[in-house]
C-alpha cells in the first residue's frame, strides 16, 4: 500500500470482500466511502492524518472509522488535530493528564504546553442508522422493479413511519412489483401494512424515474425533524465543566472542537445564530418524509446561548474533506483562544 497508505488499493479490496457480500441493510452506511472511487480523496486524507499518531493509537482509530456510530467522531478528533497542526503546534492525542485525557494537548516548537482542545461531535441517536439502512434497503429492491415510476410513502403528519424488517421488505417488493407490472397507471400500492403511491405530474401521468426504466422509491429519510443547535452547545458546556479544572491548573486555554454529523444538518449557521440570539427555525428533510417532527419557538424572547467564561473559544470542524476549521473566539474568556487558533476562518472546501 505504499503510496497509497493504510487504505489504499488493499484495504478496499478487503473491504469490499469483507462487507460487500452482505445485504444492503446489514452493511454500514459508511461503506461507500470506504471502497468508492469517488470517495479516494476521503481515504486519502484519514490515512495521512493515522500516519501522524502512534501506532497504537492509529490502529485503534482506523478500526473504529468504519462504524456508523464512530465515523464522524474518529473523523472530527482527526480534523481537530490537523487544525492544531496547521496553527504551527504539536498536537499530542489523548495524553494522560493525571486521569483525565482530554482528545488533544497542543505543545508550542519548544515543547511547552500552550492548550487543550477536547473535541465534540453532535450527531443523532445510534438507533437512526438502522433506521437509514432499513430504508435504503427497500429502495434498492424497488429499484429492481423494471416499470420507471417515482413511489413515495404515504402516512401520517403526526408519526414518523417505522422501517420494515427485512422480511417484510422483501414482500413489499414483491407486490409492488406484481401490481406495476400488472397496471403500471397504478395510483396506489397498499402492502403488507405499508401504502405507497405512484408520483404523478398535474395531468396525472406517472414522473420519470431517475433510475430510468427502473422503479425509483424515495424513501423516508430517517433523520427529518428540527435542525436544532442546542443539544450541540449543551455538550459544549458540560465538556467545559469537565475539564476547566484541568485547564486552570496549567494555566492554558481550553478550546472546544465542535462538528455535526450530517444528518444533524446542524451548521455553522445554526451555532453563530444561537450565539447571536437570532430568532430562526429550520427542519431537515426529503420529498420521501411523511413526518418531519415539531418545534416551540418565541419570537419575542430566542433562545441565545453565551460560552462559559473557562472557554477560550470553539473550533467549528467543517464535514468535507480537507475538514477545515473555523474559530469563534469567546471575547468574555477568562483566557483568550491562541492568536493563529482565532484567526482560521477557512471555509471548507
Amino acid at each position: 500500500m505504499e503510496g497509497h497508505g493504510r487504505f489504499g488499493p488493499d484495504f478496499v479490496t478487503a473491504h469490499r470482500a469483507t462487507h460487500g457480500v452482505r445485504t444492503p441493510e446489514q452493511r454500514q452506511l459508511t461503506y461507500d466511502i470506504a471502497v468508492d472511487p469517488g470517495f479516494e480523496h476521503w481515504r486519502r486524507w484519514y490515512g495521512a492524518q493515522l500516519a501522524l499518531l502512534p501506532s497504537p493509537q492509529a490502529d485503534a482509530l482506523a478500526r473504529r472509522l468504519w462504524l456508523d456510530e464512530h465515523f464522524w467522531p474518529v473523523t472530527f478528533e482527526l480534523a481537530a488535530g490537523a487544525a492544531i497542526r496547521s496553527a504551527g503546534y504539536t498536537a499530542v492525542y489523548e495524553h494522560d493528564h493525571g486521569g483525565l485525557t482530554p482528545d488533544w494537548t497542543a505543545h508550542t516548537p519548544s515543547g511547552e504546553l500552550a492548550f487543550l482542545v477536547e473535541v465534540h461531535t453532535d450527531q443523532p441517536a445510534k438507533e437512526t442508522f438502522g433506521r437509514i439502512r432499513a430504508w435504503k434497503a427497500l429502495e434498492r429492491r424497488i429499484a429492481e422493479i423494471p416499470v420507471g415510476v417515482v413511489l413515495v410513502l404515504q402516512g401520517t403528519r403526526h408519526l414518523a413511519p417505522k422501517p420494515p424488517d427485512a422480511g417484510t421488505a422483501k414482500k413489499i417488493a414483491r407486490e409492488v412489483r406484481a401490481r406495476l407490472l400488472d397496471g403500471p397507471s397504478t395510483a396506489k400500492i397498499h402492502a403488507h401494512g405499508y401504502t405507497l403511491a405512484v408520483l404523478a405530474d398535474r395531468f396525472g401521468r406517472p414522473l420519470q424515474s431517475a433510475n430510468g426504466i427502473r422503479a425509483q422509491f424515495a424513501a423516508p429519510s430517517g433523520v427529518a425533524g428540527p435542525v436544532d443547535a442546542s443539544r450541540l452547545v449543551k455538550a459544549v458546556d458540560e465538556k467545559v465543566s469537565k475539564y476547566a479544572d484541568l485547564a486552570n491548573h496549567h494555566n492554558v486555554p481550553l478550546v472546544i472542537a465542535v462538528g455535526s454529523h450530517r444528518f444533524t444538518s446542524v451548521d455553522l449557521a445554526d451555532l453563530d445564530d444561537l450565539l447571536a440570539g437570532a430568532s430562526t427555525i429550520g427542519f431537515h428533510f426529503n420529498v420521501g418524509d411523511t413526518y418531519i417532527g415539531t418545534k416551540t419557538v418565541n419570537p419575542a424572547r430566542p433562545t441565545q446561548w453565551t460560552m462559559p467564561t473557562n472557554l477560550a473559544g470553539l473550533l467549528w470542524l467543517h464535514n468535507q474533506p480537507p475538514f477545515n476549521a473555523t474559530a469563534r473566539p469567546n471575547p468574555d474568556g477568562h483566557r483568550q483562544m491562541p492568536q493563529r487558533l482565532a484567526q482560521m476562518t477557512t471555509a471548507a472546501q
